[in-house]
């Protein structure tokens, strides 16, 4: 599928890990060990790696239950 052609509600919202750090509040270090154990995936982009802000929230966060 030529990169194009998706429609820009498919392509991913992706952001380096500095930022997607920052804005979660979490190290890189952090980004880096759930992309090496597939909690979340990474993109290289020549050296760079990059990840997705919308899986972030899907998958980083997790809702503690409450008790009432």
């Amino acid at each position: 599928m030529d990169i194009r052609s998706r429609s820009e509600s498919s392509r991913p919202d992706l952001v380096s890990l500095t930022e997607a750090a920052d804005q979660f509040g979490v190290s890189v270090k952090t980004l880096r060990r759930r992309i090496a154990d597939g909690t979340i995936h990474g993109y290289r982009v020549g050296r760079l790696i990059r990840v997705d802000l919308d899986e972030l929230h899907d998958r980083l966060l997790v809702e503690i239950p409450s008790v009432r």
